[in-house]
């Protein structure tokens, strides 16, 4: 098939790649956000897609918004069978959506219908889920609900962040689509209707939802810091100064402290929640790098019985 890829962020790159690695489907074009801001300096930069198809001698398309006339002509004028998306980040017109004979199909990373939205993986990390996976479907105007053409299952692990799982699930997703656009160019693959029981939202995860309340179990503070790294990053207060959460570990026998209380020992850092402590590991300080939670407890120099988030 004659394909046209849309998708943004560098986990969009490796089905990218698996598309043009294949050899049975012409990459005609890659579709994509348009240059944004990065760095200090604030100069516009191409996204990792953008650079990728680049490299590939692949056509970019950058339009500010999937409705404008210019980008729908160019994209009739290109005639794609069918149009795979991994993580574009934009909405889709229904003009948009009729042009390819076989849609636009995207990679989800989750299980639908659970996790249907912007976040599926920190959701699904937050909520202590032990299985997701991927999922391809036919895009419709609703919010991922569209009939699903195959999945992959993937466990979180333990101590999984969203980075790491993501990771994981953008190679095996990767093969997954490749796969999927193989079953519908030869008609062996016929898209299933969701099951209406099941479904879970996982709206975009904000700096708010990051803020650790320490009042909560040590399970759902381990759990919202693994969820929300590394972006938008956990987060809780020391000193009036928003103190980066970077890992943290569970301690179940450690029982004495308060949520929210600090206890610092020669090499450990451990603070109180509403359930048993949990240790601090990696720490980021406002203004500063990543480092040990031991080697910023020795700088700041913690008395006994002060607390984060106060």
């Amino acid at each position: 098939m004659k394909l046209v890829f849309a998708g943004t962020p560098e986990v969009a790159v490796p089905a990218l790649d698996a598309l043009i690695a294949s050899g049975r489907h012409e990459v005609a074009a890659v579709v994509t956000r348009p240059d944004a801001p990065a760095g200090r300096g604030r100069r516009l930069v191409a996204s990792p897609v953008a650079e990728r198809a680049e490299q590939a001698g692949i056509e970019v398309l950058k339009p500010a918004k999937p409705r404008d006339e210019e980008f729908l002509a160019r994209l009739r004028e290109i005639g794609p069978d069918c149009c795979p998306v991994v993580a574009y980040g934009a909405l889709l017109p229904r003009v948009a959506l009729d042009i390819p004979a076989q849609g636009w199909v995207n990679l989800h990373f989750s299980l639908l219908p659970a996790w249907r939205g912007a976040a599926p993986v920190q959701h699904a990390i937050m909520a202590g889920d032990e299985i997701t996976g991927a999922s391809t479907f036919l895009i419709e105007e609703g919010l991922d609900s569209g009939p699903v053409y195959g999945t992959v299952t993937e466990e979180i692990r333990p101590t999984d962040t969203s980075g790491d799982l993501l990771t994981r699930l953008a190679f095996a997703g990767s093969g997954l689509l490749a796969a999927t656009m193989d079953g519908i160019e030869d008609g062996t693959l016929k898209a299933v209707p969701q099951p209406a029981d099941g479904i879970s939202t996982a709206s975009k995860i904000t700096v708010e939802n990051a803020h650790i309340d320490w009042a909560a179990p040590a399970l759902r503070v381990d759990r919202v810091v693994r969820g929300c790294t590394p972006a938008p990053g956990a987060w809780t207060v020391f000193r009036e100064e928003r103190l980066k959460l970077i890992q943290v570990a569970t301690v179940p026998d450690r029982t004495d402290l308060a949520p929210g209380e600090l206890s610092v020992a020669k090499n450990n850092v451990y603070v109180g929640t509403g359930s048993y402590a949990v240790e601090l590991l990696w720490v980021q300080a406002q203004g500063k790098k990543p480092m040990r939670a031991a080697d910023w407890a020795r700088g700041v120099r913690i008395p006994s019985g002060e607390r984060l988030g106060v």
